[in-house]
């Protein structure tokens, strides 16, 4: 997720228990939605939307997360 931003990301990650936290459950939500679209495991359509959308939504928070300490940090 963003690797153009690595070195804010793990830095977030050690300093934000709240960037920690979303940042875990979107790779465990990425590790699902794999399993699922290549046949490792099933899942309903629908399901499997609601997790790609609660995906998405957990990277524009952190996204934006990013964007604010990049602005605070003049980066």
């Amino acid at each position: 997720m963003l690797h153009e931003y690595r070195d804010i990301i793990s830095k977030l990650k050690t300093e934000n228990a709240h960037f920690a936290k979303i940042f875990e459950r979107h790779n465990e939500l990425d590790d699902k939605i794999r399993e699922v679209e290549e046949g490792r495991e099933h899942m309903d359509t629908l399901e499997l939307e609601k997790l790609k959308k609660e995906k998405l939504k957990l990277k524009d928070e952190a996204y934006a997360m990013i964007l604010e300490y990049k602005k605070e940090h003049n980066l």
